[in-house]
């Protein structure tokens, strides 16, 4: 086994399974000790996995847990309605786009709300905001409803959303990294945004500056199928680099 791919299946492997020690690795992966101390060092070094007693872990820092709309609605309010009115620049009259439910993705309402579009959500908050706006065309698949996320979380019918053509998406992340990609805190909502990401023509990710390097519980699409990042900051030179080298256009408003 090459050495990229023996180090992605020893990651999955940790992830799995929480917390392994040294020589199940050697075992599983029939390797020296030395070439499985150098792999975990790498991992190490993204972040995702931690060194512990005679083994490695689950680095529980970096992962985002699943918290109330309402405590995540304060934190970072300003940057958020920053992100928001950036990537609201990009929505035209006409267009057919999909809001995700989130706290910052919910901030594009104020900058759209005056716009002729067909708007598919499964933000219950998004729903209720626009109902006095006889312009928007809103399309819901209801489902299981996620009181933490004020969202619809099941889908209930994926063959009726892959007759949609969306112009564009604009998701939200629990966290992004670039060895888990973009990822969520609820599992109810993972198969919906899955589906979306495929079905858009273009994708914008809405993050704020603490969601880089941070992982929550399932990925619903690689960082590479996202065409737009918008952020409140400027990320590191990694990400930097690898936006350029995949296409991705970062956009952070001044």
């Amino acid at each position: 086994m090459i050495k990229d791919k023996r180090i992605n299946k020893i990651h999955e492997y940790v992830l799995e399974h929480k917390s392994v020690s040294l020589d199940e690795l050697v075992k599983v992966f029939n390797v020296s000790k030395n070439t499985i101390r150098r792999d975990i060092q790498e991992l190490v070094e993204q972040g995702d996995i931690k060194k512990v007693y005679g083994g490695v872990a689950v680095n529980d820092d970096n992962r985002a847990k699943l918290e109330s709309f309402t405590d995540r609605q304060v934190r970072n309010q300003a940057e958020k309605v920053m992100i928001a009115k950036a990537a609201a620049q990009y929505v035209e009259d006409g267009d057919i786009i999909f809001i995700d439910s989130g706290t910052t993705t919910i901030e594009m309402f104020e900058f759209i709300k005056t716009k002729h579009l067909s708007i598919i959500t499964n933000s219950l908050d998004f729903v209720v905001r626009s109902l006095l706006f006889e312009n928007l065309n809103i399309i819901s698949f209801g489902g299981i409803l996620e009181r933490k996320t004020n969202s619809f979380g099941s889908l209930q019918n994926r063959e009726l959303l892959q007759t949609y053509n969306i112009n564009k998406a604009f998701m939200a992340s629990t966290g992004i990294s670039l060895t888990n990609g973009v990822t969520n805190a609820s599992p109810l909502e993972s198969e919906l945004k899955q589906t979306i990401v495929e079905r858009s023509a273009e994708v914008f990710l809405l993050v704020d500056h603490d969601k880089f390097d941070k992982y929550g519980l399932k990925t619903y699409c690689g960082l590479d199928e996202i065409d737009y990042i918008v952020t409140d900051r400027m990320p590191n030179e990694t990400y930097q680099e690898y936006t350029r080298n995949n296409n991705i256009q970062l956009v952070v408003p001044e």
